[in-house]
């Protein structure tokens, strides 16, 4: 499983940024299914958590990494926002990748995690916010079955702390029989 969680982290990241580089110049401030967030908005909140992976598996608090993330980290060059996302997508990515990465002890808002469960929130992160930028921006939405396969089990098993974290609306139930990808969909608070 680890093994498994490093490769679709990546490959999370390489959709992730994929999405972001097929944003047209007019669609940045387009809706999207985060109700309070734009595209500029999303992508902003993804390169800020990929800026955010370096320290946190450096063994950093929180109060450690401090302001240094505060701010506009995108600036005005829309044509250089593609660049800047895949950067820290690679960067965050190799991180992970290290060996013994996933047995570190992360220090996270709401307390201490092991590095793989900090690993599956930025990869849940990566793939829904890929298909609510899919979405926004009228690019392919479907959601990788290998996630789903990792994530929903996930989701389910942390319900509560999925709901309570205030990071993903209220889930939505997606009935009887609905395919993995919308129940995991819904657990995070969209309907497919």
């Amino acid at each position: 499983m680890a093994d498994d969680i490093v490769e679709l982290h990546g490959r999370c990241g390489r959709r992730f940024a994929a999405l972001v580089a097929g944003v047209a110049s007019e669609q940045w401030h387009y809706d999207t299914p985060c109700s309070e967030w734009d595209v500029r908005t999303l992508v902003h909140h993804l390169l800020s958590e990929q800026r955010w992976v370096p320290p946190m598996f450096e063994g950093l608090t929180i109060e450690q990494v401090g302001d240094r993330f505060e701010g506009d980290l995108m600036g005005h060059d829309a044509s250089a926002w593609p660049g800047l996302l895949a950067s820290s997508v690679e960067e965050a990515h190799a991180v992970v990748a290290q060996p013994g990465a996933l047995e570190r002890t992360v220090h996270l808002s709401f307390g201490d995690a092991s590095g793989l469960e900090y690993v599956m929130q930025l990869t849940a992160d990566l793939a829904i916010h890929a298909w609510d930028l899919a979405r926004a921006t009228a690019q392919d939405a479907a959601l990788d079955p290998a996630a789903v396969a990792q994530l929903l089990p996930w989701a389910e098993a942390n319900a509560d702390l999925v709901a309570g974290s205030g990071m993903f609306d209220p889930p939505i139930d997606a009935g009887p029989g609905a395919p993995d990808d919308v129940r995991l969909l819904g657990l995070l608070g969209r309907r497919a």
